[in-house]
């Protein structure tokens, strides 16, 4: 081959290798150029997302029933970009509303075992304050320092209920108390009408007379003069003047003339319908034989509903 020929024949293939070599730059570069643009998609699609979704979340928070609906866990729509967020905001919202309850109650009861009062919050703890019952209740021991019948007994009621016992022990100690009841001349003042159990217990002591020695055969079977024993119960109201009895327990007792004296306790207790302002009191059927032994001889009343 010729010179000429030889040197076209290495222009042709250098020509060829600088187009291979354009065309493979050339690929090199498109493919960095595709693979910048994806990026640059990728990266506008990521912050389009976080756009979206943090503006649906604020939509969520700015709708007007977000607050007002029960989130169900077994029927959650998931096609609803905000069930998530309003699950979790209900729980949230429970667990809050729960720790105050708890704390209103720990409080509420601390409050009324020192005499005091707590402010309720929520609707539904007013209403258990509205319903609940009050306390009213009275506890009275008899007045040991008025031992005589003159003092601690009124004359004769009408009705033949016996003598009213006017004078018991003033709520000083731990024996005797008064809740939101008021003692009056021997009457238990009722503070708001209700349902209440009424109790009391008269101590009897017989003796006998000075001046009348005992039997002188030691072996006799007589027996001392018996004893009637009634203890009334009754209450006065705005609508009728004269007593009214509510219950009455009685016994007729003798013992042996060997014996120095007698002694008896005659209890009894009921419930029973009350209006304000009635008064109940207690009376005795023989002033001579009433003790008015502080533990022995009672009367107190409480509101049961």
């Amino acid at each position: 081959m010729s010179w000429p020929s030889k040197m076209h024949t290495t222009l042709c293939k250098l020509s060829k290798h600088h187009w291979l070599l354009h065309q493979a730059k050339n690929a090199k570069e498109s493919q960095q150029e595709k693979k910048r643009k994806v990026m640059v998609l990728e990266s506008h699609a990521y912050t389009s997302l976080r756009a979206t979704y943090s503006e649906s979340n604020l939509a969520c928070f700015s709708r007007e029933d977000v607050l007002l609906q029960d989130v169900d866990a077994d029927n959650i729509d998931e096609s609803d970009p905000c069930w998530q967020v309003k699950w979790q905001l209900s729980r949230l919202i429970k667990k809050i509303v729960a720790k105050h309850r708890l704390e209103d109650a720990v409080s509420g009861a601390a409050s009324s075992a020192t005499g005091g009062t707590s402010q309720v919050s929520t609707a539904n703890e007013r209403e258990v304050s509205k319903n609940a019952v009050p306390r009213v209740a009275a506890h009275l021991t008899a007045n040991q320092n008025r031992r005589h019948p003159e003092n601690i007994l009124s004359p004769a009621l009408q009705n033949n209920l016996g003598y009213k016992i006017n004078t018991w022990e003033a709520p000083r100690d731990s024996n005797s108390f008064l809740y939101n009841v008021r003692l009056n001349n021997g009457e238990l003042v009722i503070p708001q009408t209700g349902v209440y159990y009424i109790y009391s217990q008269t101590y009897f002591r017989f003796r006998e007379p000075e001046g009348v020695e005992p039997d002188a055969d030691p072996d006799s079977d007589s027996v001392r003069n018996p004893k009637q024993m009634v203890q009334y119960i009754s209450k006065y109201t705005d609508y009728y003047p004269d007593p009214i009895l509510l219950m009455k327990s009685a016994r007729t007792s003798c013992w042996s003339k060997k014996a120095g004296y007698g002694l008896y306790s005659i209890y009894q207790g009921g419930v029973f319908q009350l209006n304000m302002n009635d008064r109940i009191f207690v009376s005795i059927s023989n002033k001579d034989l009433v003790d008015m032994d502080k533990p022995a001889s009672f009367f107190g009343a409480f509101l049961v509903s």
